[in-house]
């Protein structure tokens, strides 16, 4: 019985390992080579698959899902003889499992052997300068020369990037110094052309307040030219139609002769002729006021009108000044002579 039993437990045995090699379950997005005696056979697809035990075999599982591959940094050189290091990485996808698993040995060395020699053929027919400034011209011609060659590998390369690009040290600091010289050159004309403007703005601020200004003082000239007008005008026609006679006309002269003896710099006055004739009224008007009744004294003999330039007594006139000794001696104003009024 123990011989049997043995035997029982050995079919069972592989039984169950034939169950477990005849059902394949296949993750999505994953795809597996089936092998029959070491030859293609198919290709498994996502889900539950069977396959013969013992006969096929899985070869290769592959990942359908879109890839990403950082390759370390790889020494290139320009045109212009200059060494930089430039880091990429490659966004790819298995299209064809069949291909990527029998048309190429390791995939991915291919395609990281392949973007080196690609990259330093585009970098070496460019300058430094237009290295570090065409990224998307190096990224547009390295996807297009991955795609062609790795199309019959069953890949697919969606983008490629250049992660970094460093110069030599050296070029680096004479980059930042270029760099500084020119926005320090940028931020002076800037502070030159604010300045420019604010200068223009400042003088046509002045200009127009220049304009403004004469305007408002031409008009208010105007303004106060109309005024005295008016008023002279006003005043002229009330003296004619108040009819003023002989007698204002005289206190009006007699209020306006202290106003021309004030001013240390008075020495001669020029009185008008015609104060002698309303003078002459005056004197006139008060005889008729105090003398009119009986008993009044006779009336003087008529006023002399005085001359148009008082007469100036030589003995009173004032003495020269001696200005080396700076001795100053007091002024004689000289004497003026008025007409008598009668009383």
């Amino acid at each position: 019985m123990e011989p049997v039993l043995i035997v029982l437990i050995v079919l069972v045995v592989v039984a169950f390992i034939a169950l477990i090699k005849t059902i394949q379950v296949i993750p999505q997005a994953s795809a597996a080579i089936v092998e029959r005696f070491g030859r293609y056979t198919r290709t498994l697809s996502a889900g539950l698959n069977i396959v013969v035990p013992f006969i096929d075999t899985i070869r290769n599982r592959i990942d359908l899902r879109e890839q990403v591959v950082p390759f370390p940094p790889q020494p290139v050189i320009t045109s212009d003889n200059l060494v930089v290091n430039i880091d990429t990485v490659i966004y790819y996808q298995v299209t064809d499992p069949r291909a990527a698993t029998y048309e190429v040995a390791s995939y991915i060395q291919a395609i990281e052997q392949l973007t080196v020699t690609t990259l330093r053929n585009i970098i070496g027919s460019m300058d430094l300068e237009s290295t570090l400034t065409s990224r998307e011209v190096i990224n547009a011609g390295l996807r297009g020369v991955l795609d062609e060659a790795t199309g019959r590998w069953g890949i697919r390369v969606n983008r490629v990037e250049l992660k970094a690009i460093e110069p030599p040290t050296s070029i680096q600091d004479s980059m930042e110094k270029q760099m500084r010289a020119d926005r320090d050159k940028r931020a002076a004309i800037l502070t030159a052309e604010g300045a420019r403007q604010a200068q223009i703005l400042r003088a046509e601020g002045e200009k127009q307040a220049a304009v403004l200004q004469a305007e408002g003082e031409a008009q208010a000239a105007v303004l106060k030219a109309d005024g005295e007008a008016a008023a002279i005008r006003t005043v002229f026609e009330a003296i004619h139609e108040g009819d003023a006679d002989q007698k204002l006309l005289a206190y009006q002269y007699l209020q306006t002769l202290p106003e021309l003896a004030k001013g240390d710099a008075n020495k001669l006055w020029i009185i008008p002729s015609e104060v002698g004739d309303a003078l002459k009224g005056l004197g006139g008007a008060f005889q008729g006021a105090t003398g009119g009744g009986k008993g009044a004294a006779p009336s003087a003999s008529p006023v002399t009108p005085p001359a148009a330039r008082v007469p100036v007594d030589p003995a009173a006139a004032p003495r020269p000044v001696d200005t080396e000794h700076k001795n100053l001696r007091p002024r004689v104003e000289p004497t003026r002579e008025y007409p008598k009024i009668d009383e």
